[in-house]
């Protein structure tokens, strides 16, 4: 005997549809809140990665410039034509200025017994280049500068050329940082002063006892969704407003010359 079916369990297709279009708004949701997680994640460590590299750039050159002038007690080699331990190049329409630092070292001529010593002159160099980094959309260089350092030895006639040294420590333009907006750089006297101009001989650069440096690191990828007002501050007081959509990270220090007048 065949029973009447008076029920019958399952899901219509409505009742599908709702549920699939609830699945959606959740996942939706869902992707949104992952997506601005995300997105502040990036935001974070991109800050965190521009002042980290900002302040490692300027712990290294605090170090060398800190080595300029110094010269050992008996170092009796000739030093190199016009001397001068902190020769500052000021820029001329742009924020990026040009280091170059004087020292003294010396090494161990090899199989000597008594020990016999070689005194070297070196200079070490810091200046920026136009950034070699396209943008993507337009295809162009970007509105940046990369900072090269190179490191050059005084053979007792002229500078020796890094392709021709023998001395594991001569280099040429090998950069430190890209994505630079400002390198600005400011001799101080003993009375806390600009020294201006810029000392090129060198009983004026043995004034110099404090070098002001001014670094400007930008972000590399766009920061901010709508462009930002912005202001770079600089140490003589001629700062820059503009609009744009990158983070920046300004670092001002004060390097201390101990070596400098001893000559």
């Amino acid at each position: 005997m065949n029973k009447k079916i008076s029920s019958i369990a399952g899901v219509t297709l409505v009742e599908l549809l709702i549920g699939i279009v609830i699945s959606m708004i959740m996942m939706a949701a869902m992707f949104t809140s992952y997506q601005a997680v995300n997105n502040s994640y990036s935001q974070v460590i991109d800050r965190a990665k521009i002042s980290q590299t900002g302040r490692n750039i300027v712990g290294m050159i605090v170090k060398d410039i800190r080595l300029a002038g110094f010269r050992y007690f008996d170092d009796t080699s000739k030093s190199p034509t016009n001397y001068v331990p902190i020769l500052i190049t000021k820029a001329k329409g742009s924020g990026c200025d040009k280091i170059d630092i004087m020292y003294s070292d010396k090494r161990v001529k090899p199989a000597t017994k008594p020990k016999v010593y070689i005194y070297t002159t070196y200079k070490i160099t810091y200046e920026c280049k136009q950034s070699n980094i396209l943008d993507k959309k337009t295809k162009k260089k970007i509105s940046a500068f990369a900072i090269y350092k190179s490191k050059s030895k005084w053979d007792g006639s002229d500078w020796e050329s890094p392709t021709n040294s023998t001395d594991d420590l001569v280099y040429k333009d090998e950069m430190i940082v890209d994505y630079v907006q400002d390198f600005i750089l400011f001799p101080i006297d003993d009375k806390g002063k600009i020294i201006n101009p810029t000392p090129t001989t060198l009983a004026n650069s043995n004034k110099i006892k404090v070098i002001d440096i001014l670094l400007s690191v930008r972000s590399q990828n766009i920061f901010y969704k709508n462009n930002k007002s912005k202001t770079i501050y600089s140490l003589d007081k001629t700062n820059k407003n503009f609009n744009d959509k990158f983070l920046r990270e300004q670092i001002v220090v004060s390097a201390h010359t101990r070596n400098m007048g001893l000559q």
